[in-house]
């Protein structure tokens, strides 16, 4: 197996969520496809990725609707990279995505948690060269 291609993220609304994730972090809109049901296909994916990409599906459940915002139970469950920390970090502030806390650098690289219009924790993350 090559890598992972898809990863499911509950949103309350297709447009606020493609609002965030493509005009405050920056990603692209693949794709946004009506389906017969009512609901829509919308991926997004980080500028310039090539594998792994964010399914946003509007829940269709209760139970559903409960998850929105704590998929991973309050844990970071998202690692956003980046080959620029401070660049991405002052683009998005500016943007007025929510950092919970300052730019930390740690041996494994520089690293602060944010979260999503929805609460849910992201890393954005520089991992430290290997090289």
């Amino acid at each position: 197996m090559a890598h992972l291609g898809l990863v499911t993220l509950l949103v309350r609304e297709y447009d606020e969520a493609i609002d965030f994730y493509v005009g405050d972090l920056g990603f692209e809109l693949m794709e946004d496809t009506a389906r017969p049901d009512g609901s829509r296909w919308v991926v997004v994916r980080p500028a310039g990725a090539r594998e792994t990409a964010l399914v946003l599906a509007r829940p269709s459940s209760d139970e559903q609707r409960a998850r929105v915002g704590d998929q991973t139970g309050g844990r970071v469950g998202l690692f956003l990279h980046t080959e620029d920390f401070a660049r991405d970090h002052s683009r998005m502030a500016a943007a007025g995505v929510r950092f919970l806390e300052e730019p930390r650098h740690e041996v494994y690289g520089s690293v602060a948690v944010f979260v999503d219009l929805y609460g849910n924790r992201w890393d954005l993350i520089q991992p430290r060269s290997t090289e």
